[in-house]
């Protein structure tokens, strides 16, 4: 069950801002999915009336416990000696006193296993094939791990006002898949519905060394729609619906993989970097440009 919160202003300041004319206004765009498995009809509709759906059980309870075990000791791993080089990782921390807690790590599937394979599982494509078209990429998939007690708020922020420096348009669609259940208490997602139709919005740059581009506001300062979610839920979701968490303030991790994938050739061109690394290749046609 999802609920509301309800919040003062009645103008709030993103809807008073200017999206950028660059880049379409809606998006993603909404392609045919009739007859195509995935998202039932409701949940579909559900995407592109507010911006997000919910799919319970994505993952069933024996790969949940798979994705537990593998993400059980991580802070430690990748707190060694040169653990992100060794893996292909990034990883940025949370940003307080006492032992390290990873805050996100990008390119998780370099280091759970169960990670990369859902990834590439047809219960994940076919709802990727309604939304992105028939040839889809991995464009990342990256840890949440929200620790208890030390896990940071998210601030409000689109995705594709990080993407659009290495994007050209905003295609990707996002899945944020649970480990952990999701409360109020340790930071459950937050949707403003409907925002994915305000295109993209000038950035607010925030002190952080992971969440740096953002827009103002604390998470109660708007009307949005809090997610409550169980162990192998996700949350299908755009690059330009405005989404935040509170921090974790409860005695149970919030561990979550999102996985963003997004249709080929939609790389910004730039030096050494035209296309996404063919393995990230899922289905249909790869980029040929890719290596």
């Amino acid at each position: 069950m999802t609920t509301a919160t309800k919040t003062a202003p009645s103008i709030p300041s993103y809807a008073q801002l200017t999206p950028d004319p660059g880049f379409p206004l809606v998006a993603p765009a909404m392609l045919p999915a009739s007859g195509l498995p995935g998202l039932s009809p409701e949940q579909f509709a559900s995407f592109h009336e507010r911006g997000w759906t919910v799919v319970r059980g994505l993952a069933d309870a024996a790969t949940v416990a798979r994705l537990s075990q593998e993400v059980d000791g991580l802070h430690e791993r990748m707190a060694e000696e040169g653990a992100d080089e060794r893996h292909r990782t990034g990883t940025s921390w949370e940003e307080k006193d006492g032992p390290k807690r990873i805050r996100q790590l990008m390119h998780s599937q370099r280091v759970c296993p169960t990670i990369d394979a859902i990834s590439k599982s047809e219960a994940m494509l076919a709802i990727m094939r309604q939304l992105i078209g028939p040839d889809v990429y991995l464009f990342h998939s990256k840890l949440m791990m929200k620790a208890a007690k030390e896990g940071s708020f998210t601030p409000w922020h689109q995705d594709y006002q990080y993407w659009q420096f290495e994007s050209l348009q905003p295609t990707q669609v996002n899945c944020m898949l649970y480990i952990d259940g999701a409360s109020e208490e340790n930071g459950c997602l937050h949707m403003i519905d409907g925002t994915h139709r305000r295109g993209l919005l000038p950035i607010h740059r925030i002190k952080s060394s992971s969440f740096s581009i953002g827009l103002q506001g604390g998470l109660t300062d708007w009307e949005s729609t809090a997610i409550p979610v169980q162990p192998g839920d996700a949350i299908i979701f755009g690059s330009y619906v405005i989404h935040g968490s509170g921090p974790n303030t409860s005695d149970r991790h919030r561990r979550a993989n999102t996985f963003a994938f997004d249709r080929p050739c939609n790389v910004r061109p730039k030096q050494g970097d035209e296309a996404l690394p063919l393995e990230f290749h899922r289905c249909g046609k790869p980029d040929p440009r890719s290596r």
